[in-house]
């Protein structure tokens, strides 16, 4: 297999820094450029049809892109090692975002992370990691919540 471009999903969360420092410890077996994607889920628009939304919307989000930038540069500098590494943030649902920024990037290679749920949270919520498996043009690479 030839993994020339490995993108590597990471939120705030120890089974993604796991993802990331996989992802990369694979990037440097391979030789092969590195994306960390950050997804930053919109919030549900439960405000009255009547008021404006938007310049609180526009606020959160740049709140949380800037956010999402420092998150991926953290964790670039953490396990990068020299690396190239392109960083993106999307404003989408989990899976969608992977899948999408996935293909737009050109992956050769998913790396994503499992919080490890399981029972009724599991079959209620479904896996991010379980349905990007799925849907997934490229191999997707998950990495378990164990030590």
């Amino acid at each position: 297999m030839d993994f020339k471009k490995i993108l590597i999903a990471v939120d705030n969360s120890t089974c993604s820094e796991k993802a990331a420092k996989t992802g990369y410890e694979m990037a440097v077996k391979f030789g092969s450029d590195v994306a960390l994607l950050n997804i930053i889920e919109p919030a549900p628009a439960t405000v009255n049809p009547d008021y404006t939304l938007a310049p609180v919307f526009m606020e959160m989000y740049d709140n949380s892109e800037d956010n999402s930038q420092k998150l991926l540069t953290e964790i670039s500098n953490k396990y990068g090692n020299g690396v190239a590494t392109t960083y993106l943030t999307s404003l989408d649902t989990a899976t969608h975002g992977i899948i999408q920024q996935a293909e737009e990037w050109g992956a050769d290679l998913i790396v994503i992370g499992t919080h490890g749920r399981t029972g009724l949270y599991h079959f209620l919520m479904g896996s991010v990691a379980e349905h990007v498996a799925r849907k997934a043009a490229c191999p997707v690479l998950i990495v378990p919540n164990k030590d």
